[in-house]
């Protein structure tokens, strides 16, 4: 595989054999929302935030992991009921006002005969969710995979090779398109080409510098880049 930082000229000789979609910031524009809700619930708590901190600090990873970054920076305990309080203030939001990232669905439909699946930090019933909603299911059908199903979170690379093995798919023909610094990382240490994608309302100023420096070998501005990168054919953009 040919590495190019290079937004414009294609990254691969051939399209990858897989094709790894992260899925929230990615196929769901999920982030400003899910980071604006957890920054205004733990400034609620005492512990002022902004939303930038939230995404700096809790974004990409599973739960778990930002349930112990958060304990961390209510300096070692968590305030009492926490997890339940956050999900009462959440409300099903999230659930009821994410849509899909512009492009993703012209993307797949474009795409119908290269292989794609999702691997992301959230739950596999939330992954179900997007699908169902944003009418993805019968292009990525059930090849959705979480990170609670394996023992360390991004920026670990153990969810992308639990994907690739489930795929049937070498680690190294697979290409990972990633907006969050953990996912890039991830990507990297699995072995795989790595997409930094821009495509989320959540992206802001100095964010393709860290995807690079995470060690993004190219930058997607939106899913019509993410498909001259991988030599994809090109969707038909509907926005």
């Amino acid at each position: 595989m040919q590495h190019n930082r290079s937004s414009h000229a294609p990254l691969l000789d051939a399209p990858p054999a897989l094709v790894i979609l992260d899925f929230d910031g990615v196929v769901a524009d999920s982030e400003l929302l899910s980071n604006s809700l957890l920054a205004e619930f733990i400034t609620g708590e005492g512990l002022p935030i902004t939303v930038e901190h939230a995404m700096d600090r809790y974004m990409g990873r599973r739960w778990v992991d930002c349930e112990a970054a958060i304990t961390e920076d209510f300096g070692g305990v968590l305030p009492a009921g926490f997890h339940d309080r956050y999900r009462a203030f959440e409300g099903g939001r999230m659930r009821r006002d994410v849509e899909p990232v512009a492009g993703i669905a012209d993307l797949l439909e474009a795409n119908r005969a290269c292989r794609f699946c999702v691997a992301s930090s959230s739950s596999i019933g939330w992954l179900e969710h997007g699908m169902d909603k944003f009418g993805l299911r019968p292009h990525l059908g059930t090849n959705l995979f979480s990170a609670t199903e394996v023992a360390r979170g991004k920026p670990a690379p153990d969810i992308f090779l639990l994907a690739a093995e489930r795929m049937g798919v070498a680690h190294d023909r697979c290409a990972v398109v990633e907006d969050s610094v953990a996912g890039v990382q991830g990507a990297v240490a699995a072995g795989m080409i790595a997409v930094g994608f821009l495509g989320g309302a959540h992206i802001r100023t100095g964010h393709a510098d860290r995807l690079v420096a995470a060690g993004a070998h190219a930058i997607a501005r939106d899913h019509a880049d993410v498909a001259t990168l991988l030599r994809l054919q090109s969707p038909t953009m509907q926005f």
